[in-house]
This record gives structure tokens, sequence and C-alpha cells, in this order.
């Protein structure tokens, strides 16, 4: 199994279009948590910037930019998603690099990934969620909506593990306890995606 694990650590970034979907289980939800997850999700305050300033929105940007465009070619669209991203993990509290680890890992970037288990979208969201959140009517193909799913589950776990991202990626992805998914995602996070702020002049 460890094996297995370190040849897909040395693969992942030679496989930009690979996808490592599964799918988070349904667990039954106390009403406040319900409750929670149902305002974090229905929050339809106006987007803002995410970001502290307009050279950190800049630099950030065009880093991930250059990255991400063998994936998504059309520069509008990626910049789009790059800022959605960027706001959408902030606003969950998660690392940016991070969910575009996640992303990478789930879906290739394919904004209409559809796994064996039904798992939709950048994120991989499991359409059980809007039901047991009460959103019915919410597409998991939308952009925000798929980011803003994926990034309150992710949190969801992450508070339902006392912080360890090991466990709440298992969780995510409905392989807890199992390391080749965690580990594909902390790969895909550190190789492709870290980032340095660029020192203030």
């Amino acid at each position: 199994m460890r094996l297995i694990g370190a040849c897909l650590f040395l693969l992942l970034p030679l496989l930009p279009f690979a996808a490592y979907a599964g799918a988070q289980k349904y667990e039954p939800l106390s009403a406040s948590v319900q409750a929670s997850l149902q305002k974090a999700v229905s929050d339809k305050r106006p987007p803002s910037s995410s970001f502290a300033n307009p050279i950190e929105a800049a630099d950030w940007i065009e880093a991930m930019s250059v990255r991400l465009a063998r994936r998504i070619h059309n520069q509008e669209y990626r910049l789009e998603l790059l800022r959605a991203v960027h706001y959408e993990a902030k606003r969950a509290g998660l690392d940016p690099q991070l969910v575009l680890g996640l992303m990478q890992v789930e879906s290739g970037f394919r904004k209409y990934a559809v796994s064996s288990a039904g798992a939709r979208g950048y994120m991989q969201v499991m359409p059980f969620w809007i039901k047991v959140i009460g959103r019915p009517d919410d597409n998991l193909f939308n952009l925000r909506t798929n980011l803003r799913y994926g990034c309150t589950i992710l949190r969801h776990y992450l508070d339902i593990e006392r912080g360890d991202l090991y466990r709440a990626l298992g969780r995510y992805n409905g392989s807890l306890g199992q390391p080749d998914y965690p580990n594909a995602v902390r790969a895909a996070w550190h190789n492709q995606w870290n980032y340095t702020p660029q020192p203030k002049q």
C-alpha cells in the first residue's frame, strides 16, 4: 500500500487530467449541524475580494494562472475560476492552494466531471448534499455553487476531525483511514500549487 502511495505521489505531476474521485458518504446530521451547513451554503452576499490588497491579488492570480493554463486554456474563465477558488476557500477558512490540489485530484479541473458514484463538478460533490442542506434546486455544475459546497463540506469534515487534515480528506473522499487519497491531495498541493508570496519592496 505504501509503494502504491509513493508511486502515485511521483506520477501525479505527470497526470494533469487524472481524477481520483471517490464519494463523500452520507452521515446523519444533527439539526444544529444541518442548520449551520445550510446557513454556510445559503449566504448569498455579493462576492468581495478575499485578498488583502490588489498587489497580493495580482501576484497570486498570476502565479496560479501560469500553472493552470495547460488545464484550462481560456484565460478569462481561468481567472474567474481562480478568484472564485480563493474567495470560497478563504471564506471557509481553507488554504486556497489546498483546494486547488483537491480539485486536481478529484476532477482534473473538469467542470462537468461525474464519478462512478455520481459525485459532480470540480470538487466532486455528492448530490445528496443538496437534499441534506435543504437546497434541492442548486446546480452542482455551477462554478460558485460547486466550490461553495466543496469548501463548506471540507470545512465540516475538518471540524469533525478537530483539524486533522489527513482524516478530513479521507472523509471527503469516502476513504477514511486509507492513505492514498490524502497523500495524493497533499502531493498536488505541495508539488503543484505551493505558493510563497512575493517579498514587499
